[in-house]
């Protein structure tokens, strides 16, 4: 009992990190809208700050796990941290710069540089966090009850993100990088706290095998497992995607104002929390075949709907007038509202999606798990593509990218995922 209570400061880092891991990311979407704002910025540019996070992915997803079996999952979050604080300052020392007198590119340069290491820092957290919460519950039960616990805090600190930076940006048109200070001051002031806590906590850690990267191509002979990989690629192109998108779509073709946005938007990962809850009540019960099936189908049915329905049919939502501290009701088309429930679909993807390509792998699948973390660059990848279609075509047909996606996870779980050997 004594030995447990001195982990539960770690414990609760951990679970803090869990959270900032969302806070971060998520912080790139509502960003996108304050650089559209420094000029005549088209969609593809406006998304630099998730080309840096996600994009890291590539560049730390096999190399964050070989610092875990070099140095420690300690030593690694430490790593990983003081990565984090750098990455952050570069953001926030973007603000500095006049976009008239210094120029947009140079703004765009240094924030993009801070995005990459904020983004290294995201995936160094994410090999560390989940094994790290397994490890402080004890294993089995336990351990599983700390990771969904964190997945909980995970998702608020997402609905958190969009209804601060609602608040900060304002009316989107006078929007500078300024008005994000409070936010980046917000995730620096926990990952130092964290480093500091993790620093004078004793963590007794498993010995760790060494990382083979001549495992990579066995790995991907197995059918179902490249085929999964690249499901978690286009994944990222639905989770990132929709709330990404729908905000830039009421900001900037609705003209509602970015409090009222990010307040809606922040829908989408409640319903991503609450997903969660109903996906562990249900996971001992319903096959990971059978869930991607599901929620890939109703992914396909909502946003089909929210690209077909005619903006007349509204529904009413309630935002937030943060300068006269008055609630607000908005008009939003219901179609809108729809595709932000796929929230509730997301939010099994990744697990059903894993547990399926690992099936059989034996050996191979602790390169697997880095392999599918290098894979989350499909978030930059995605998000490029889809912008390129909402600078072409406009926001809403831009969403045949998600609905792309959404049909290979559906093609992925009734036939790809197959296992031909084990």
């Amino acid at each position: 009992m004594a030995k447990q209570a001195k982990q539960w400061g770690a414990i609760i880092v951990m679970i803090a990190l869990f959270a900032m891991i969302a806070f971060v990311t998520n912080l790139c979407n509502p960003m996108a809208t304050i650089i559209k704002a420094q000029g005549d910025i088209s969609n593809v540019l406006a998304q630099i700050g998730n080309y840096g996070n996600f994009g890291a992915y590539l560049l730390m997803g096999i190399p964050a796990g070989m610092l875990i079996s070099k140095f420690g999952y300690k030593k690694t979050a430490l790593i990983g941290l003081c990565v984090g604080i750098a990455g952050i300052l570069i953001q926030w020392s973007s603000s500095f710069f006049d976009p008239q007198t210094d120029g947009v590119g140079t703004i765009f340069a240094i924030y993009l540089c801070g995005a990459l290491i904020s983004g290294m820092c995201m995936a160094i957290l994410n090999c560390v966090v989940n094994p790290m919460l397994n490890l402080l519950g004890g294993g089995g039960n336990g351990g599983n009850q700390l990771i969904q616990v964190g997945g909980v805090f995970n998702s608020a600190a997402a609905v958190a993100c969009y209804i601060l930076m609602g608040a900060l940006i304002g009316e989107a048109s006078k929007a500078k990088m300024a008005d994000a200070t409070p936010a980046l001051m917000i995730a620096l002031a926990v990952f130092v706290v964290a480093f500091a806590v993790i620093c004078f906590t004793k963590i007794d850690e498993p010995e760790q095998a060494p990382v083979d990267l001549t495992m990579i191509p066995k790995a991907l002979s197995y059918r179902h497992f490249a085929l999964g990989a690249l499901g978690i690629f286009l994944y990222m192109g639905i989770e990132v995607g929709v709330p990404n998108f729908v905000d830039k779509y009421l900001v900037n073709e609705m003209n509602i104002p970015a409090a009222t946005s990010g307040l809606l938007v922040a829908v989408y990962w409640a319903s991503m929390m609450i997903g969660r809850f109903v996906g562990a009540s249900i996971g001992s019960k319903v096959s990971s075949r059978a869930m991607i099936t599901t929620v890939s189908i109703a992914t396909l049915l909502l946003v089909g709907f929210g690209m077909f329905a005619p903006n007349t049919i509204s529904v009413e939502f309630p935002g937030v007038d943060w300068g006269k501290m008055e609630v607000i009701w908005q008009a939003v088309p219901v179609g809108i509202f729809a595709m932000l429930l796929v929230g509730l679909c997301t939010s099994v993807m990744w697990g059903a999606i894993f547990n399926m390509a690992v099936e059989g792998l034996g050996k191979y699948t602790a390169i697997a798990s880095g392999i599918f973390m290098a894979c989350v660059c499909g978030g930059a990848v995605l998000q490029f593509t889809q912008a390129y279609v909402a600078d072409l075509f406009g926001y809403i047909p831009s969403f045949w990218v998600v609905m792309f996606c959404a049909a290979y996870l559906l093609f992925y779980a009734q036939i790809g995922s197959r296992i031909s050997k084990k």
